[in-house]
């Protein structure tokens, strides 16, 4: 939770894996999002390379951009569930608790408070990302009481429409008459309005989107995390296909993805005015920087 803990003395880097120095020689620690951000990726150590997920997976692509976008990664937690996208986000250089299956969003809570007790004077990031059976299935309550009570956290959605990691179950968000493994006949119910509980339900900032755009993709990532950190609760509802399940060619997946932007998750975003004038002041000033 510190660059303190990642520097190790000159003497022992030798002893160290590979993998390790160069984090600490090349990685995005303690950098700006100009010099490691999402614009030069492949240009420097980034956070999460290698990972067990299944060929073609877009949802692997985001959990990628996720990283590349964090604003103070030596100063960020994850924390996540059960489900396709642990694989991924356990194998990254951040912290990451993984917790019973669907109260992620009820540990950050508790979490993001002891941050701002033990760290009064340091800001740390905590962002819940989980899949849509982790979030807005089984996670449902504890995840909307935490955008009631306000907490000052991210929550992101990976939203394959899918219980892809077991077998192919229909979830809440798949979209109605979904024909899935385990849902011979189709799904006989609309998908859940995730974007407009989490706004009724107080989040300062939603999108709702298909990551196509990786500039676009970060520039949500960051203004989510940025208005988390001073306003309250945030929500990012992003779709990452199960190629498996909905048996997406590898070659395909990208071109799916660009189908779903101008469909159902084509961009939407809402924001508070609180978090317009945070964003204009927040932009500004890393124009700026990086000018």
């Amino acid at each position: 939770m510190s660059l303190n803990y990642m520097v190790p003395a000159s003497k022992f880097k030798r002893y160290l894996p590979k993998d390790y120095v160069e984090l600490v020689n090349y990685g995005p620690f303690g950098k700006t999002f100009a010099e490691c951000g999402t614009k030069n990726m492949g240009k420097y150590k980034e956070l999460v390379e290698e990972h067990p997920m299944c060929s073609g997976c877009w949802m692997a692509y985001y959990i990628k951009i996720i990283f590349a976008s964090l604003p103070n990664p030596e100063h960020t937690v994850t924390i996540g569930t059960a489900g396709c996208g642990r694989l991924a986000i356990s194998q990254a250089a951040v912290p990451f608790i993984y917790g019973n299956y669907g109260d992620q969003n009820a540990m950050a809570s508790g979490i993001t408070r002891a941050f701002r007790l033990r760290f009064p004077d340091q800001q740390k990031d905590v962002i819940t990302i989980a899949g849509d059976g982790g979030m807005m299935d089984i996670g449902f309550s504890m995840t909307m009481h935490a955008w009631f009570r306000g907490e000052k956290f991210t929550t992101i959605m990976l939203d394959n429409e899918v219980y892809g990691n077991t077998g192919g179950q229909e979830s809440g968000m798949s979209v109605k008459g979904a024909v899935l493994k385990m849902s011979p006949k189709g799904k006989n119910f609309n998908k859940m309005p995730a974007m407009q509980l989490a706004i009724t339900a107080g989040c300062v900032y939603v999108v709702k989107m298909s990551p196509t755009n990786i500039n676009k993709a970060a520039k949500a990532i960051r203004r989510a995390i940025f208005a988390a950190r001073e306003l309250g609760p945030t929500f990012i509802h992003a779709y990452t296909s199960c190629n498996i399940e909905y048996s997406i060619p590898t070659p395909d997946v990208f071109k799916d993805a660009q189908e779903m932007a101008k469909g159902r998750f084509a961009f939407e975003e809402f924001m508070t005015d609180e978090a317009k004038e945070l964003f204009t002041v927040v932009e500004a000033k890393k124009k700026k920087e990086v000018n």
